[in-house]
This record gives C-alpha cells, structure tokens and sequence, in this order.
C-alpha cells in the first residue's frame, strides 16, 4: 500500500506541477498583456498630442493664409489710394470739362440753326442775347 500511496503523492504532485505551470503561462500572458497594453495607452495618449498639435497647427496655418490674403489686399489698396486721390482730384476738372463740352455742342447748335458764319453775332449770327441766357461765350461787338 505505501508504493500506491507514493503512486498517488507522485500523481497528485504532478497534477499541482501542471495546474502551477498552466498558472505561470497564464500569469505570463496577462503580464504580456498588460505590458502590451500599457504600450498601448501611452501610444495613444501620444497619438493624442499629436492630433491635437496637428490641429492646431491646421489653424494656425489657416490664421496665416487669412493673413496673408489681408495683407496682399491691404497692399492692393495702398497701391490704388494714389490713383483715387488723383481720381477725386481730377472728378471737378472731368465736372468742368463736360460743363464745357455741353456749352460747346450747344454753340455748334446755335451756330448752326441760326446760319452765323461765324456764330457770334452779325447779320447772319446767333443771337447775343439768347447766347448770353445759355451763359455762352463773351461778345465783343
């Protein structure tokens, strides 16, 4: 009876050997696993910060194109402020001009429908007087 009584000690100890064994791989997988999530986490954690400077960066270069979109305007319109400020010094003359060119075409119609040689005055001119009520020339007689 003593050796089936070692048999069985033997038997059982190695059946506690295995179930050890199969507690240190299993132990080891989860150690493994665990590492391996950690790495994980810190990955991610990482990746993270990446996308968030990522973004960032997105709109801090957006803020600069929008920039340089502004300052390429305000350059363009520093170039045309010497162009309207001798437009607006010019618009009185351009005023004047046409203030003329008016009083010039009714000349040439006075001109013509009265038969004046010379449109001012004579026998055959343009009246003085009706000339004078338009604001047309000066008259020397």
């Amino acid at each position: 009876m003593i050796a089936a009584t070692h048999c069985n000690t033997l038997q059982h100890a190695s059946t506690h050997c295995n179930m050890l064994q199969h507690a240190a791989t299993h132990y080891n997988t989860l150690q493994h696993t665990a590492t391996l999530y950690n790495a994980l986490q810190h990955s991610a954690t990482h990746c993270n910060t990446l996308q968030h400077i990522a973004t960032r960066c997105n709109t801090l270069q957006h803020t600069a194109t929008h920039c340089n979109t502004l300052q390429h305007t305000a350059t363009h319109c520093n170039s045309l402020q010497p162009s309207a400020t001798l437009c607006n010094t010019l618009q009185p003359s351009a005023t004047h001009c046409n203030t003329l060119q008016h009083t010039a075409t009714y000349y040439n119609t006075l001109q013509h429908n009265t038969g004046g040689v010379d449109g001012w005055g004579g026998e055959n001119g343009a009246d003085e007087s009706v000339c004078h009520k338009m604001g047309v020339g000066t008259f020397y007689t």
